[in-house]
């Protein structure tokens, strides 16, 4: 496409969208939001006012107009596949929440028909982009912990009201789709895309139908395992640590980290600790100018789409073997 900025559709004024996407996409070089949809008209107008876009009703009237080159869709995950569908068949470029979809067939679906029509399809992980990653990854390189022995993270958050979409079973909620794939993608991030799922444990909810904790063993073909936790119904916990052969590097706030944030990397070894204070960094903005650049460069899929959605499909059934239903 040309140099111009990208004209960005907005497909749904979730409340992520609001916080943290949109303000970073008024931001960012490159992008603009020129339109806004939602199903009622004066949310729409009410969310297109705030942030000086053109309010449309019905996410079907935004995808077709002509003035827009990508959508973002922060839609329930039970209806990404839909939407995300549609908005590839029109020729517009997407960035989705996670999850992409909630079904595999779906997202390997998705993932060849964006591919067939050139266009950038991206899942919604702003975590990969903050830099604290990229340093542990450094230091891990650099031999500091000696030999990964384990990988072990946990993302999860308090009870939320009943009415929660993350309690919703036919919009795609639960635990393991919603805070779940964190600590996957961690894993993928940090260990290589080589993961198979050895175990898992799903904690149904009997209320609501649909998982709100559970666990997850993930092994690497040398045998690094991962031990994944996570969960609807606990202390904010968003953390993880690789356990090496002489220390541990561990790093929290992880997942959701604000853009003030400093992050500290703690490197623990038998007689001595060090602290390492990073900068910080705005992880929302760089998703956006990632899937900008991708627009621009390319590539026009990320590879960890698929994995991601594999990982996810298999930890669904492994757990859905032995699940454990709320006694209280």
């Amino acid at each position: 496409m040309s140099t111009s900025s990208v004209r960005l559709g907005l497909v749904g004024c979730a409340d992520v969208a609001a916080r943290r996407v949109i303000p970073a996409v008024v931001a960012t070089p490159g992008i603009t939001l020129t339109a806004v949809a939602s199903r009622t008209r004066d949310k729409a107008e009410a969310f297109a006012t705030q942030f000086g876009a053109t309010p449309v009703r019905g996410y079907d009237r935004l995808i077709e107009r002509d003035d827009i080159d990508a959508v973002y869709l922060p839609l329930p995950s039970g209806l990404h596949a839909t939407w995300i569908a549609r908005a590839l068949a029109a020729g517009k470029h997407v960035l989705a929440e996670k999850p992409l979809t909630t079904d595999l067939d779906d997202t390997i679906r998705l993932v060849a028909q964006a591919d067939e029509a050139g266009l950038v399809l991206r899942e919604n992980f702003m975590f990969v982009h903050h830099p604290q990653h990229d340093e542990v990854r450094r230091r891990l390189a650099e031999g500091l912990i000696g030999q990964l022995r384990s990988f072990s993270a946990t993302f999860a958050i308090p009870t939320r009201s009943p009415n929660d979409i993350r309690y919703r079973r036919d919009l795609g909620g639960g635990a393991l789709l919603d805070v779940g794939g964190y600590p996957i993608r961690a894993a993928s991030h940090l260990l290589g895309p080589e993961l198979s799922v050895a175990g898992a444990v799903l904690k149904i909810d009997d209320e609501y139908g649909v998982d709100v904790a559970g666990g997850i063993l993930l092994r690497r073909p040398d045998g690094v395992p991962a031990h994944l936790t996570f969960g609807l119904e606990h202390r904010y916990t968003a953390t993880y640590q690789l356990l090496g052969s002489a220390g541990t590097l561990s790093m929290e706030h992880v997942f959701t980290t604000p853009a003030h944030h400093r992050p500290v990397l703690r490197l623990d070894w038998q007689d001595r600790r060090e602290e390492v204070v990073l900068p910080a960094s705005d992880q929302c903005a760089a998703s956006v100018a990632a899937f900008v650049r991708a627009i621009r460069e390319g590539p026009l899929i990320d590879d960890a789409i698929i994995a991601q959605a594999r990982l996810l499909e298999s930890s669904r059934l492994a757990g859905a073997l032995l699940p454990l239903h709320r006694t209280s």
